[in-house]
C-alpha cells in the first residue's frame, strides 16, 4: 500500500505542477472515461435491484410526446391568394 501511495502523490505532484492547460488535458482525459465507467456500473447495478424490488422496466415504452399532438388529419386553414377577388 505504500507503494501505492508514494506512486499517487508523485503523480498529484506531478500534474499540480503543470501549467494550466496541460493540467486541465489531463484531468480530463483521466477523468472523463472514469466518469462514464463509473455511470455505467451504477446503472447496472441500481437497473438490477430494481429488477430485484419488481419495479424493472416496463414491457410497454412510454407514448412519445409528439404522438399525442393534433392529428395530421386536421385542415389547415386556407390563405387567399394575392390578387385575387374584387377591387
Amino acid at each position: 500500500m505504500q507503494n501505492i501511495a508514494g506512486w499517487w502523490d508523485g503523480f498529484e505532484l506531478w500534474v499540480a505542477g503543470l501549467p494550466f492547460i496541460p493540467q486541465f488535458l489531463v484531468v480530463l482525459i483521466g477523468m472523463v472515461p472514469i466518469s462514464f465507467a463509473i455511470a455505467f456500473v451504477l446503472d447496472r447495478a441500481l437497473r438490477a435491484i430494481f429488477r430485484l424490488l419488481g419495479r424493472g422496466d416496463r414491457s410497454e415504452p412510454p407514448t412519445p410526446v409528439a404522438a399525442t399532438a393534433v392529428p395530421v388529419t386536421a385542415a389547415a386553414p386556407v390563405r387567399p391568394t394575392v390578387g385575387s377577388g374584387a377591387r
